[in-house]
């Protein structure tokens, strides 16, 4: 009988362990599996690969304009390189945290980023540079607040809709959703920079179509955006310049029609295999400021359409692994930020692309990765190193 009840009294002891070990803190038993996860080496690589192309072909963009404009050939590639170390730095110490840490404080960097941008505005603070008020410098450094209000409203938005369970099955709940994003891309619209806070709005509303169960909700914010839009190409003077010069850039190639004119000018000079690295001629003068948001012309005069194919390419395999990461995440937080991290880079290749090839008006998106800036590089690969971050929860699932 003693032994029956030993047998017994083992048992309990054994199914109460069990429990422990299943209901166990959650941070705790994330961290462990964060200790023991794998990143998603598909995603680094291609980062690292982007990032060093980027870096060499900022040099080969940009060193006319630097040897013309400040005597030093290697003045934008050095920077970009320091930039593209600290970035990375930054992308391996920050997918090593818990995503759980991100979740805690996704509100407070959302509102500082509020923070920064309203200061932008004030005179004195924020920097004017050719008309926009888009930065704000500290000594040597300066740094764009709608970089980092990007990175807010990923990690902010998503604590938001998994908080509030059932809000986006309610329209109201849906706008409510919506206004949460509108309020930094307004202030955005303000500095003036219309095209970044489109970016913000797809990244938003990215994030919003994969927590929804209401498709036939995303009808407002489609008419919202042609409204938009159209308001935009319209309503100004200098937008609806601008508008006109993209439907026939021939028609003024020496103003409004200049930029697009030139770059289309180098992606057909480019050919198949391109005239090789450092030989491009539109750079010369012709395409202002190249090392910017127009380089993917210079890499199509250079490298060719299929050296041009080879990076889309690049992309195409990060922005795979980035939703699949999304799909495969273990809870929802995870597959909102993964959704809208990737959404983010998407959204800029597309539409930066599409830009130099003439198939959208012209917009002031950066290439991720690629175009010169520090502030757009450091967020990036931030962004890529929480990315790495959920994919070691996935991968040890």
């Amino acid at each position: 009988m003693s032994d029956i009840n030993r047998s017994r009294s083992r048992e309990r002891r054994n199914v109460r362990s069990d429990f422990k070990r299943t209901h166990s803190n959650s941070y705790s038993g994330t961290v462990e599996k964060l200790r023991k996860g794998r990143i998603d080496y598909f995603i680094l690589l291609a980062t690292i690969f982007l990032v060093l192309f980027g870096v060499v072909m900022v040099f080969s963009a940009s060193y006319y304009y630097a040897k013309n404009t400040y005597n030093d050939t290697l003045y934008f590639f050095k920077r970009q390189a320091i930039w593209g170390v600290i970035g990375f730095i930054c992308m391996i110490f920050v997918s090593n945290i818990n995503y759980n840490f991100f979740r805690k404080y996704s509100k407070m960097l959302f509102m500082i980023s509020i923070l920064l941008l309203i200061l932008v505005l004030i005179p004195g603070i924020g920097k004017k540079v050719k008309g926009a008020r888009r930065w704000i410098e500290l000594g040597p450094v300066g740094f764009q607040p709608s970089e980092i209000a990007k990175l807010g409203i990923i990690l902010y938005l998503p604590n938001f809709i998994c908080s509030r369970k059932k809000i986006l099955s309610r329209l109201r709940g849906f706008v409510i959703c919506l206004i949460i994003p509108l309020i930094p891309a307004l202030l955005v619209v303000v500095e003036p920079n219309a095209s970044t806070a489109m970016v913000m709005m797809g990244i938003a509303v990215s994030i919003i179509f994969v927590a929804s169960p209401k498709i036939w909700y995303f009808f407002i914010p489609v008419i919202g955006a042609i409204g938009a839009v159209l308001a935009m190409a319209f309503g100004d003077g200098f937008r609806k310049k601008r508008f006109m010069a993209w439907l026939d850039p021939f028609s003024d190639p020496t103003d409004k029609g200049f930029q697009t004119v030139q770059s289309l000018l180098a992606i057909g000079s480019g050919g198949l295999f391109g005239l090789g690295l450092g030989q491009s001629r539109q750079k010369l003068g012709f395409i202002p400021e190249a090392h910017n948001d127009i380089i993917f012309s210079i890499i199509c005069e250079e490298l060719g359409i299929c050296g041009a194919i080879l990076l889309v390419l690049l992309f195409g395999v990060l922005i795979w692994r980035g939703y699949h990461t999304a799909m495969n995440a273990t809870n929802a937080y995870c597959c909102y930020v993964a959704s809208g991290i990737t959404s983010m880079i998407a959204i800029q290749v597309i539409l930066n692309i599409a830009v130099v090839t003439n198939i959208i008006p012209n917009t002031g998106v950066p290439l991720p990765f690629i175009s010169y800036g520090g502030t757009s590089l450091v967020i990036m690969m931030s962004s890529i190193g929480i990315l790495l971050s959920i994919s070691k929860v996935f991968q040890e699932q």
